[in-house]
This record gives structure tokens, sequence and C-alpha cells, in this order.
């Protein structure tokens, strides 16, 4: 399935056959003019939105704007941040100049009118079927309008923030937002591994292929939103299950030279938050920036962090067409691990800690250049070269008898770098095919990665040292020196095809190649009682592995009116295994010597649209489907593996319905109301497997039903929400063991496997804006539910890792 080299050319030369095959036959005017402000400014990055939606065009630094249209009565909308929404009316019988005048916010505006205007054109803000250089039709697609939120965004409350993305499967247990733990349909949700993760459009994990973490996420506090695509995208972005996250940074804003930001957060366990963002356009030239501080104590003893992040974005526009922006990432932090808890130390008290030399570092450098070139109206180029130098270390005392005190002697350091670079081009271009529009797209990506790990004794002390001290310990039992050269070479495309203006069939493909190696000297060491070498085994380990195969997938969408709209698609995923969890020991569970890559295709099927703008919906049935699907079970000795388990079908159902109250029942304008349910519910079954009594077992991380609902009130310039989340019960092990007893000798031992009990959550949010002042306050977890999400194999446990208790917070910002 995965080796059709002949039909990868064969699709190819068709696709290139079609980007070339056009025949324009309808007239086509042009609509242009100049936007202002109502000072004479001439206004740039002001958006032009047709009533279905589509961005038609934006203006460039002197204002200036254009499209192409047939004849036909349009309803324009013109939006720019600051300036108030204008909707304009115009009939296109022949060229037609239209210079429009945007009117700014004035301080008599409340936060509520000014939020209705924006809700006017984020109401239009699903990922539309072409954005720049890339294709969405028929996919399943969600936008957190994160500036729109009113989640504790100081703290990266992944809850709040994804609390209208269907399905989704969060680990909850850091109270400063340091790590994004994402999942859903079965996907593990640790460091979100499972999508492909994105800032402005490059990847950000560790190692795409090796090593697909993300230790890094931006704050909420700088994004504007976050882009979520689900297993479709692995044609455009990459062979991952879950799809794409792409957050997407704040812009300079166009059109003052100067705007600074700042916000101090005060909260619970002593934390202390502040962002800090500056920019602006001047001419041509644009610039952002922002530094962002975080501290705490946190929730548990000996689980303090530090944390510093500063991002830069500088753009320059050469011409009308063409546009250079380059961007830089840096983040440290160090934070204490309180480590993880047995099933009977979690019911005696859930905030206990028996670790207390346990930490963890993360030092992060991400840079991008970016060029942007529009060769006419109906074709973009887009070029990205990016990079990373990074490194993760650990330090502590882990085994998997969580219930074991520290003995204080020599910690285990594990230590990796992370160094790539590569770039990926897309052109994308409009044209005609036997009389009907049509889009094509095409694609290639280059990453090369060499990261280095290396594993070994550290410290007796109870600092933050992550020093390998190998003269000092010779005799430890385990260590070891790899390195993992990666390279990846893709060409992806994909077509939408109108058969008419209502139908689209838009097919794709991606064919990768692959290339991923494993050096390592590694050093077992076996003692008795005394500490005297009884064995000692030196290897050096080497082995290849090249694979080239391809994917292919096809989406479609019906769209009857511009109120709803039937999506469908499926698509071949395909995931790389990572050396680097192959090789570094771990005392929680052992991995298989033959474990491999998974294969697979997921496919998606929904409704979406809105009524009358008084409700807003989105329906799917999703189904995902798994061969040699990598898990941890329990093998008849009682030790837990890695391996690949078996294949797997998760099936569900995944809808939203987002209320506008304030419509329905015609309250004062000064009012804001709204309701949202969003639920979903998913089968999952193991099909087949190595494993005996795994077959029929429900696959880990999947909760049958996922429930979140709330409501979102305001008067004004005061907003608030109250939000509840629910999951029924899941497992962390396809054994689909249960801890039934508390009391029991496992309880007591290891809290590495076993169920994740049914938990709800209830987070309460307000904010008030007064002139340039805006205080926000929440309190999460209100009913102080004790609860956990995780089950952690490794760092930061082993064991059950507890959620946070209810905690309160209080932000103020000032804005010029």
């Amino acid at each position: 399935m995965f080796k059709h080299t002949q039909l990868a050319q064969n699709i190819v030369k068709l696709v290139c056959v079609l980007l070339f095959f056009t025949a324009s036959t309808f007239a086509q005017n042009k609509v242009s003019g100049v936007v202002t402000s109502e000072i004479n400014t001439k206004l740039q990055n002001v958006k032009v939105y047709n009533k279905t939606g589509r961005l038609l065009a934006e203006t460039n630094s002197k204002g200036f704007y254009q499209f192409t249209a047939e004849k036909e009565q349009l309803e324009l909308l013109f939006y720019v941040e600051d300036y108030q929404l204008k909707e304009v009316k115009v009939t296109v019988v022949k060229d037609v100049v239209l210079n429009v005048q945007l009117n700014s916010f004035s301080e008599e505006l409340s936060e509520i009118q000014i939020k209705a205007q924006r809700r006017k054109v984020f109401e239009l803000k699903r990922l539309k079927d072409v954005e720049e250089t890339a294709i969405f039709a028929g996919k399943k697609t969600e936008v957190v309008l994160v500036n729109q939120s009113t989640a504790a965004l100081a703290s990266n409350n992944a809850r709040q923030l994804y609390s209208q993305v269907a399905g989704l499967n969060i680990f909850q247990n850091d109270d400063a937002g340091l790590q994004l733990n994402i999942g859903g349909r079965g996907l593990d949700p640790n460091r979100t591994s499972n999508f492909n993760t994105r800032q402005n459009g490059y990847d950000i994990s560790a190692d795409v292929l090796g090593y697909p973490e993300s230790y890094y996420t931006p704050p909420a506090e700088a994004l504007n939103e976050i882009q979520i695509v689900r297993g479709a995208a692995s044609l455009q972005y990459g062979t991952q299950f879950g799809g794409l996250v792409n957050f997407i940074m704040k812009k300079p804003n166009p059109n003052k030279p100067l705007e600074i930001i700042t916000r101090n957060t005060l909260g619970s366990n002593n934390l202390f938050t502040n962002f800090t963002s500056i920019g602006g356009t001047k001419g041509k030239f644009s610039y952002y920036g922002y530094y962002n501080y975080k501290q705490g104590d946190g929730f548990r003893p000996n689980s303090e962090f530090d944390s510093k992040n500063a991002f830069t974005h500088l753009g320059y526009e050469i011409s009308d067409r063409t546009k250079l922006e380059a961007e830089i990432t840096y983040l440290k932090y160090v934070a204490q691990q309180a480590g993880g808890l047995t099933d009977a130390m979690f019911v005696e008290n859930p905030f206990q800690s028996n670790r207390e030399r346990n930490w963890f570092q993360v030092d992060w450098f991400l840079y991008n250049l970016k060029l942007a070139h529009r060769f006419s109206d109906k074709t973009n180029f887009t070029f990205n070269f990016f990079g990373l130098n990074a490194s993760r270390d650990a330090v502590g005392y882990r085994t998997n008898r969580v219930s074991d005190e520290d003995p204080g002697r020599e910690r285990q350091v594990i230590k990796g770098d992370f160094n790539n670079f590569g770039f990926e081009a897309r052109l994308l271009s409009e044209y005609e095919l036997f009389n009907k529009k049509a889009t094509f797209l095409i694609g290639s990506k280059f990453y090369k990665a060499n990261n280095t790990s290396a594993q070994g004794p550290g410290s007796e002390l109870s600092d933050a040292d992550f020093k390998i001290y190998s003269e000092e310990y010779p005799n430890y039992p385990r260590q070891s020196n790899s390195t993992f050269p990666n390279l990846n070479i893709a060409l992806f495309g994909e077509n939408i095809f109108y058969l008419n203006d209502q139908w689209s069939v838009t097919p794709g493909f991606r064919l990768e190649h692959i290339k991923t190696e494993r050096e390592e000297f590694i050093t077992d060491i076996t003692t008795d009682a005394a500490g005297n070498v009884i064995n000692r085994n030196e290897r050096d380990e080497e082995e290849t592995k090249e694979r080239t195969f391809l994917l292919l997938g096809v989406g479609t969408s019906y769209k009857p009116n511009t109120s709803i709209e039937f999506y469908g698609n499926v698509s071949q995923n395909y995931r790389s295994v990572t050396f680097a969890d192959i090789s570094t020991a771990n005392p929680a569970f052992a991995i298989a010597e033959d474990i491999t890559d998974e294969k697979g295709f997921t496919a998606d099927i929904g409704v979406r649209g809105d009524f009358n703008k008084v409700v807003s919906y989105d329906v799917s049935v999703f189904g995902l489907f798994y061969n040699d699907r990598i898990g941890i079970y329990t093998r008849s000795d009682g030790k837990p593996e890695r391996d690949n388990i078996g294949d797997a079908r998760i099936l569900g159902v995944e809808s939203l319905f987002d209320l506008n109250l304030k419509k329905m029942f015609d309250i004062n304008s000064d009012y804001n109301f709204n309701y949202f349910v969003n639920t979903s519910y998913t089968n999952s079954e193991y099909t087949s497997s190595i494993a005996n009594g795994i077959v029929g077992n429900k696959v880990e991380f999947v909760p049958e039903f996922n429930f979140k609902t709330g409501v979102k009130f305001g008067y004004k310039n005061l907003l608030s929400s109250l939000q509840y989340t629910y999951l029924t019960q899941q497992f962390s092990d396809a054994s689909n063991a249960v801890i039934a007893d508390s009391n029991s000798s496992i309880a007591k031992i290891s809290g590495v496997v076993g169920e994740i009990p049914a938990y709800g959550v209830l987070d309460f949010s307000a904010s008030y804006k007064y002139k340039i002042f805006k205080l926000e306050a929440g309190v999460n977890n209100l009913l102080d539910e004790k609860y956990f999400t995780r089950r952690a194999t490794g760092y930061p446990g082993p064991g059950i890792i507890p959620s946070a208790p209810r905690n309160w917070y209080v932000t103020l910002q000032f804005k010029i």
C-alpha cells in the first residue's frame, strides 16, 4: 500500500498538467480602492471578505487593495484590528474603484459592542478552503480564537483554551502551562507527540521523526489563534495520526508605529507571571516581540519552577507582492519534579511527594526565515527555512517501585540535544478547468536532524545539576552515548476540483522518504550487594532504517448555501518509531526488540455551519484505524513491555453546538450571552494482537464519553464564563488493568499501570476593561475535585501525576 513509486510519478505528472491547464472563459472585473482612517491615514492589513467568509484581498502599506470578480452583486466586509467593521454592497458590472473609510473604536464603545463586531467577522473564522499556500477543503478543521477567549491565559489553561475543540484528551498536571499535552481519538497526549506541532507554519517539536515531542509551547498571551486540522493533515504537514496543531502568533499592529502591552499575574502557590510585548509598523518595516517570565512553587511539594521565554518577529515588505519575515524564539525553564504516586498514596494524600531531588530543564532556540511572493492575484508562493538548537535534561531518582523512598545515592541523568534544520516550499495557484474554477497546491519539504543523547550517573546532591559523573561513579548500572541522524524528504500535492459552485472534491498525495539511524555505545554493569562488579557489558549498536512510501487521500465538500456545509475525507497515516525512546532505559517497562512503525488511516464525515447566526454547529463521525499500534501491555511475567501490540479500531461521534442566546431571545445590545455544548462519544477496540488477552480490549487514552459545556455572559465591559468538563474512565495500558483495591500490593508499589477514573472539573473566569486597563480573574477547579489524568511511565513520574486542586489567579493588563 505504501510503496507505489510508479503511481506517485503518475500523480505528480497529472497535477503538474492540471497546474498549467487553464482556460479562462468568464469575464473578470477588478474591484480596487484605498482604505483610510477617519483622519485620512492609509490603513494596511485591512482584510476584505465576501459574505461567505472568503478572504478576497488585504491592503498593502499604501492602503491599496485589489481583487477580481465576475459580474455580480457583492457584499463586502472590511476589517482590521482596532477599527470598526464596515459592510459595503457593490454591483460589479465593470472595473470598480471603491474607496472605504474606517472609524477607530472610541472609548465610548463597550467591550460587548466591540466583541459583537469582532464576532461578526470571527463567525466566518473557520479555516477556508484556501489560506495563503494551504488547502483545507473537505477537512475537519477547528480554530481556537485565543484573543477572544476568557480562559486563564497566563497559565495556558488547556482545559479552557481548547474547550470548543471536540474530543481532545488533555493531561492536566502543570499549573503554569509550561508544556502542552493534548491527544484525542486514542492518541497519547504526552507532549502532544501525535500531532505535527507548528508555530506560524513551521515545525517546533524536538525531532519530527525521531522524537516528535513538544517541550516548547507558545504562551497563550502571545497567540492570536490556534489552528487544528485532524488526521487528513497528514498529506500536507506530515504523516502523524493526530494531524496538525499550528500556533498563530499575534502580528505587529499594522497601523501604529508603537504598541505596548504588559500583563502581570498573581495566583495560587506563589504564582507570578509577566508578559510584555512591543510591536508596530513603520512604512514597509514591521516588528513584534515579547518577553514572558513565570515562577511559582507548584501545588505539590518539590514543584517549584522558573521559566523565561522571548520571541521576535521582523517583517519587511519588499514590494506589494513580496514580503520577507524572520522569527526567533528562545525558551529556558527549570522545574523541580515531585514524582509520581501509587494508587494507595493518591488515596492517602494526592498532593504528597517523596522525591526531593528530581529536576527537569529545557533550553530551546527556534529560528525561521519566510519568503512570501504573489506571482499574480491567483498564484502564491511561500518558502520557509527553519531550524532548532535545543536540549532537554533530566536528573533524579526514579524507579517503578514508586512508594520507595529516595535512598540519597547518585541520581540518574538523561540528556538530549536536538539540532535540526529544514525548508518547506509551497506553490498554490487558482485556475480554471473545463470552465470550472480549481485550485492546485504542490510542495516539498527537506528535513535533516543530528540529535544526541547521553545517560549516566548524576550527583548525590539535591540541586538542579545535570552533569554526568561517569568518573566518580564508574560502576553505575546503565550508561550510554547515542547519536540519531535523521533525514526526511517529502513531495506533496492537493487539488480542489469544483464540480459546480457548491460541490468540490480534493484528492491529494504525499511521497515520503525517511532515513533514521541509531549509533550507540552502551555500558551495562551488574554488581553484587557489596558493590563489586559481577558483569560489565560494553557494546556498540548501529541501526539504519530507510523507507519510501506513498500516502493518498481525498476530501469532499458540499455547500448548498452559505449556512451549511457537508464534508468528508479519508487519508492514510504513518508514524515512525522513535529510536530515542527505544534506546533509553526505563525502569517502568521493557522495550521489544522488533518494535516497528505504525500504519493506518483516518476518515471523517460531517456537517457544519450556522443557522441564522443563532446556532453554530459541527457534527461529525470519524474512524481511526491502526496497524501495528505501539503501546504498553503487561507480559505473562508481570513486566510491562512497549511493543507493536496489534491492530486497533476507533470509531466515534463528535459534536459542537454554540448558541447565541442574545440573538435568540433578542436581548439588549449591551449584553452578550452564549452557551456551548461540546460532546464526543468514542468506541475503541483492539481487533488483533500478538499478546494474549488484548483482543477486544479498549484502546488506551480513550474515554468513552468526553463532555464540555459552558456559558459565556457579558454586560458592557464585563465578560465572564463558567465551564464544566467531564470525562469518563479510561485505561493507561492495552491490558486494561484496573486497580480495584487501593490496599492491594500492586496499588502500594507502582502507579504506572491502571485505569484513570472519571472526573469532572468546573472553571470560572471573568474580565473587566476600563480604557487602557483590563482586569482578569478566575478560579479553576472551583469544586476542588481530587483527580488525575495521567499515569507517567517515566518523567515526571513514574506513577500517578495528580492534577491541580482549586486555584485562583488575577491579571492586570496595561495597553498603549
